[in-house]
């Protein structure tokens, strides 16, 4: 008897140990890997992309000079929109219903209104717009202009556009940080960002990279951008604050876009020639996996919940979805940071890191694993 009660208890307490390890996420150090759990086919080739800040759809240009655009609860192609020609960048307004789309060819940019999905305004702009971005506080949308070595810069109160000239050697791309206070822009061909100072509109810096660089992103924390060099297949990290670069990070065969999750802990970057998308650690700038997608990988968006990316694969006339795991890894240990109850103190409870969803699988209450900022359930 008394046996029996000790086995019994011993095979309690291993049981309840390892629900408890389970309920927290804690595993191997190998963390479940993203993965392609979806390919939407647009039957046209897609560059640029952007999700709106509800994350219910996509905005995707492609080469029949229209923008597409997805649901997200169901990852079908609801509208297509007619633009300009051979567009190739798309921004949208953090609050407004508003996107805006460069027609490279057509050295314009089309307003979109996503609450209609119709183009509501066309605004000149300089020769061969490619990259667009807007402020956070929504108040201006910066464009790169290629052939003409400036940025334009749009009042979105007015939809008119003032320019800034000498802004490096083929501006290919801009980003704005999260303060809104400057713009770093892509010089393709002198291997060299710019900073803008959104203020007064002048160039208050210069930042040399690798050879080809095509895409940047702003890290919404940590005072990082990060560059993508094609020629390189390499990724350039940023310090804003010195305005330096600090690392180079070695990824796949001539990488194009990036984009960073909304905790800043992870970078997605397409390789275009290798049909994949590298996932980095930003804590270490080093590559975490390769994922496999479609030919020609070239734009990339993460939904504000930091739940998914969407990859345009241009050569293909695909948008890949990648279902992104929200482990966090450190050392040998995964953790998942759940909850075993949903309202005590191993909850979500509106931590920024993970939630729980009230499911004892991983992505629930038992695990964590949910969209930002909301609480165990």
């Amino acid at each position: 008897m008394v046996k029996g009660s000790a086995a019994r208890l011993s095979l309690g307490l291993t049981a309840t140990g390892a629900l408890v390890l389970g309920m927290i996420g804690i595993g191997a150090a190998t963390a479940d890997a993203d993965t392609v759990t979806e390919t939407i086919s647009l039957g046209a080739d897609p560059a640029g992309v952007a999700v709106t800040p509800d994350g219910s759809r996509v905005y995707v240009a492609v080469d029949i000079n229209a923008v597409s655009v997805i649901d997200t609860a169901t990852n079908d192609v609801t509208a297509t929109i007619p633009v300009g020609d051979s567009h190739s960048g798309v921004a949208v307004h953090p609050f407004e219903s508003r996107a805006y789309v460069t027609n490279t060819s057509g050295d314009s940019v089309s307003i979109i209104n996503t609450a209609t999905n119709d183009v509501v305004e066309t605004v000149p702009v300089g020769a061969r717009p490619y990259g667009v971005a807007v402020t956070p506080d929504g108040s201006q949308v910066y464009v790169a202009n290629i052939d003409d070595d400036s940025v334009s810069v749009i009042d979105t109160a007015t939809n008119s556009a003032i320019h800034i000239e000498a802004v490096g050697d083929g501006p290919i791309d801009v980003a704005v940080t999260p303060d809104g206070t400057r713009a770093y822009v892509v010089s393709s061909n002198d291997h060299s960002v710019k900073v803008i100072d959104t203020a007064s509109n002048t160039v208050s810096a210069t930042i040399e990279v690798g050879d080809d660089p095509a895409r940047v992103a702003v890290a919404p924390t940590a005072n990082r951008a990060y560059v993508t060099n094609r020629q390189d297949g390499a990724v350039s990290v940023i310090d804003t604050v010195i305005n330096d670069e600090i690392a180079t990070i070695d990824v796949g065969q001539d990488p194009i876009a990036i984009a960073v999750t909304p905790d800043g802990s992870r970078l997605y970057g397409t390789n275009f020639d290798d049909g994949s998308v590298s996932v980095i650690d930003t804590a270490t700038n080093t590559v975490l996996e390769t994922l496999d997608v479609g030919e020609g990988p070239e734009g990339v968006a993460i939904t504000p919940d930091g739940s998914r990316a969407y990859v345009t694969n241009n050569n293909d006339g695909s948008v890949s979805v990648i279902d992104i795991d929200n482990a966090q890894c450190t050392a040998s240990l995964c953790i998942d940071f759940g909850s075993l109850a949903g309202d005590g103190p191993l909850a979500g409870g509106g931590s920024t890191e993970s939630v729980g969803n009230g499911s004892t699988v991983r992505g629930g209450s038992l695990a964590g694993a949910g969209s930002t900022g909301s609480a165990g359930s």
